[in-house]
């Protein structure tokens, strides 16, 4: 074999042996897990951060190893400019080609926050303001306002939906909202379209009061529809729903623990022992299960129920048996006039 020969043979060799070498540290270094010492490390990539920055400053931190690779990867596949911004969840066992594609689909930790069926809407929005990781926009604004701000109409009770939320860090409330009040109306309209027939509402907003009054007055689930069954019967008949959640929601700031006589007596567009039919809103914001007890009640002839002290109820067809219940559960079996009691349910 001629000098010449040899020369590319080892030449060729050589640069055989450098490529083979190359590509397997280009593997390993996309196959190597993250160097985390802790269960899970979060990591935040600020809006207009490079991918260069992110790749070295973690190779500083002895997170990942062979950054040039790692920019190559990233170069090649043109994701170099796709990099997403958020905070990241990083695991031991997560390789670094998993952290990276991460990086590029914006894989981004999610947050959570749960609406609790029941809450109003002053509650809602109080927790909302407490969640480190929304960005706040409305503190100081008024319910009225906040409605005006999300660009919606109406009363702005009862139109949020109650569920638990994901989202990454930084959603506005606004855009949270947003969220959870078409959540509600998705939810309504499904419900709505699949309600019993026969249903005396007019509209799907009269089943969303309806529901808010079942969800406070519900101690039980399994009671939703039995109770919802009370109120649209007493609607039927034209009998006054006389539900104290609704007494308690209309005096607003001024109830504190106890509704006495002269609340009941208090004339507020809420007082449905003074007025009959529904309240002019919902007062509280319902769950799904309350939207569909409102559209399915139970059959049967109960127009009065009272608290056995447990969360469950008697349920009663006649005052006669109403007024019983009420003194083996409210008075304890000591007798008393029952005008205060005969309106209860």
């Amino acid at each position: 074999m001629s000098t010449v020969n040899k020369i590319i043979t080892i030449s060729v060799t050589a640069l055989l042996a450098i490529s083979i070498w190359l590509w397997s540290s280009y593997q390993q270094a996309l196959d190597n897990n993250l160097n985390i010492d802790s269960e899970v490390v979060e990591y935040s990539i600020k809006s207009g951060s490079s991918l260069s920055a992110v790749i070295y400053d973690l190779a500083n931190k002895n997170i990942i190893k062979q950054p040039r690779f790692l920019l190559w990867y990233a170069r090649v596949h043109g994701l170099a400019n796709k990099m997403k911004t958020g905070d990241y969840r990083l695991t031991a066992d997560l390789s670094t080609k998993q952290f990276l594609d991460n990086i590029f689909s914006g894989k981004v930790i999610q947050y959570s926050f749960t609406i609790i069926e029941g809450w109003s809407f002053k509650q809602l929005i109080a927790e909302l303001n407490k969640h480190p990781q929304i960005k706040h926009t409305i503190e100081d604004l008024s319910p009225q306002d906040i409605m005006l701000k999300l660009g919606l109409d109406g009363h702005y009770e009862g139109q949020f939906l109650p569920d638990t939320y994901y989202f990454p860090k930084n959603l506005t409330d606004t855009e949270f909202l947003k969220r959870a009040y078409q959540s509600m109306q998705t939810a309504l309209k499904q419900e709505w379209e699949n309600r019993a027939v026969g249903l005396i509402y007019k509209t799907p907003y009269e089943a969303l009061i309806m529901a808010s009054i079942v969800e406070k007055e519900t101690g039980q689930a399994s009671e939703r529809k039995q109770i919802s069954g009370v109120f649209l019967r007493r609607l039927e008949k034209r009998m006054r729903l006389q539900t104290d959640p609704t007494v308690i929601y209309g005096m607003g700031d001024k109830y504190k623990g106890n509704i006495r006589k002269r609340d009941l007596l208090r004339d507020t567009p809420y007082n449905t022992y003074r007025r009959p039919g529904l309240p002019p809103t919902p007062i509280a914001l319902p769950g799904r299960k309350a939207i569909h007890a409102a559209l399915h009640p139970a059959d049967g002839d109960a127009l009065y129920f009272v608290s056995r002290g447990d969360g469950s109820h008697v349920f009663s067809a006649t005052l006669k048996e109403h007024n019983k219940a009420v003194i083996k559960y409210q008075l304890k079996g000591r007798v008393r006039s029952f005008s205060s009691y005969k309106h209860k349910k």
